[in-house]
């Protein structure tokens, strides 16, 4: 039976949090090297906490220096790795790919790549502009190909690494409130299939994670409405809300040596919605 440890006391007075519950640890991750894109809040943030939960060596890249120092402040003084922000406009991808090679230097190596950094903000597709539109692809879908392009030199050379990709089960579903990002989350499926061809040779794993709606603090004070809450469970298996600390549970299993057969693949934490 694998190990177990509890959610922090209190998580039920915290709309974002999961109810306490017990989840694995997966010895594997334990010292393992991860990097992380849009690490400072929602999935991000609680893909941070959970890998250094792990006993595993993070680095994070965000823009936002606030929520990210709050992040490493969650994760406690008394971890065994204590993880290190990279202040990144992931737009700029010679800046991050400088971060994923400051992080390289600082590890020795990278491991795990969870791209996840995105922007789902709500527009129509009749007010698209070209700017518009590439601002769209850039911050949802451009720099998850070129972190990849960074780290996975190293990962091919060791015979070993995942590489998971945040997505969105949102084209899936045909939601039609955000187009640019919608489509740019599509696109996620393409460079995870095509590049899990690419590498599988050389024993690189990659794989996308596909959430449903998320109980996150950005979820709740942008989106949320009693009735778009109960349209969502109206079409969930589960009826409840899905929290970040249940989703990361899938991220941890596929950056694990317990996903060692999973690749080319995605997998949807949505609580049944689709």
């Amino acid at each position: 039976m694998p190990k177990t440890f509890d959610l922090a006391d209190g998580a039920s007075t915290d709309p974002t949090a999961a109810p306490v519950q017990k989840y694995a640890s997966y010895p594997s991750l334990v010292d393992r090297t991860v990097f992380i894109t849009g690490g400072a809040d929602g999935i991000g943030s609680a893909a941070v906490e959970h890998f250094v939960r792990q006993g595993s060596q993070v680095a994070f890249a965000d823009i936002n220096e606030a929520k990210a120092l709050e992040t490493i402040e969650r994760c406690g003084g008394e971890a065994r790795h204590v993880p290190v922000f990279h202040h990144v406009d992931l737009v700029d991808i010679e800046a991050l790919q400088s971060a994923v090679a400051t992080a390289q230097e600082d590890f020795g190596s990278l491991q795990v790549l969870v791209n996840n950094a995105a922007n789902d903000d709500r527009h129509s597709w009749d007010e698209m502009t070209p700017e518009y539109w590439d601002e769209r692809i850039n911050v949802n879908l451009r720099h998850y190909f070129f972190a990849i392009q960074a780290v996975a030199p190293a990962m091919l050379d060791a015979r070993h690494g995942s590489i998971v990709n945040i997505g969105s089960s949102s084209y899936m579903r045909k939601e039609d409130f955000f187009p640019g990002y919608a489509i740019a989350k599509s696109g996620v499926e393409g460079i995870t299939r095509t590049l899990a061809e690419t590498f599988g040779p050389q024993g690189v794993r990659v794989n996308t994670v596909l959430p449903g709606w998320v109980a996150t603090q950005r979820q709740l004070e942008k989106w949320w409405s009693p009735e778009g809450e109960a349209g969502t469970l109206e079409t969930q298996a589960l009826k409840r809300r899905i929290y970040a600390d249940e989703f990361v549970q899938m991220v941890l299993f596929l950056a694990a040596d317990d996903g060692a057969a999973c690749t080319a693949q995605h997998f949807l934490v949505d609580g049944g919605r689709l």
